[in-house]
């Protein structure tokens, strides 16, 4: 019997490693572009990419594309970039959702050709780790935001570095006083631009990163809530009233009124008859 428990677990272990290996495998199959959309962006970049930024990707009049993308999703800043533009200079916005003429799927492909001349050629992205359970969390007034969301995001993108309850790991503490007049303001800065010279990367979608700014907001929401709660002492548990102890509380003191009362009669009833 022991022999054949020992078989039942290794098989069930392979089992399981090989349920992983294939998990594993679709995701990154999933997450690939496969040569169709590659090859539907190389024909999109030629027929309107290519008179700026040259057919091969190295500059033209518009920006070198051929390089690889600093940012920790180089597919959400090269696709946000051509949705939006940039503005102030010549490159426009090419989403029909901004008035151009590409709809989703192709700038989807576009940017999958684009990556491609990246060294490596696309990155796979990992799936994001799991948010756990939190309890509700009240609005910080004056703060734009909403901590329980922002609870979410902070779960899954920022956790790995700072620690779940933002206390630090390998990224700096964030479960603290933030010396600042306006800390929503600092804290949502150093998330959007990152800090450079560190390990800090810029997280906003127009610095390259994964995240709108609505997120951000609510990500800054959240960390003030455990800013607030680390600075905030124990709440004072008031006083009991005292109450007063000895021969005038129960019975005692009923006696003690009442003889009281009787010497007020007696006294009253002496001064009325002097009167008369």
């Amino acid at each position: 019997m022991r022999a054949s428990n020992r078989y039942l677990k290794a098989g069930l272990a392979v089992l399981i490693f090989i349920l992983a290996q294939a998990w594993v495998t679709r995701i990154a199959l999933a997450q690939t572009p496969g040569p169709e959309q590659i090859e539907l962006g190389e024909r999109l970049f030629s027929e309107n990419c290519a008179v700026c930024h040259g057919s091969d990707g190295q500059g033209r009049v518009g920006a070198t594309l051929a390089k690889d993308w600093p940012s920790i999703r180089p597919d959400l800043l090269v696709k946000t970039t051509i949705e939006n533009g940039i503005v102030g200079s010549p490159m426009p916005a090419w989403s029909q959702a901004k008035g151009g003429p590409l709809a989703q799927d192709e700038i989807d492909a576009i940017v999958a050709y684009i990556l491609t001349w990246q060294t490596g050629g696309p990155a796979f992205i990992p799936p994001t780790a799991t948010a756990f359970p939190r309890p509700v969390l009240t609005v910080v007034p004056n703060v734009e935001g909403n901590p329980n969301n922002g609870a979410v995001l902070y779960d899954k993108n920022c956790a790995v570095c700072h620690g779940p309850e933002g206390k630090g790991r390998i990224g700096a503490n964030l479960s603290k006083d933030w010396s600042a007049i306006r800390p929503d303001l600092s804290i949502k800065a150093t998330i959007s631009n990152g800090i450079a010279g560190s390990v800090m990367p810029a997280w906003s979608q127009v610095k390259g990163g994964p995240l709108a700014e609505a997120e951000i907001n609510d990500v800054v929401a959240f960390l003030l809530t455990l800013s607030e709660s680390s600075a905030q002492a124990a709440p004072e548990t008031p006083a009991p009233t005292p109450t007063p102890s000895g021969f005038f509380t129960g019975w005692g003191g009923v006696v003690f009124t009442l003889v009281l009362f009787l010497i007020v009669v007696a006294f009253a009833i002496i001064v009325q008859a002097r009167r008369k």
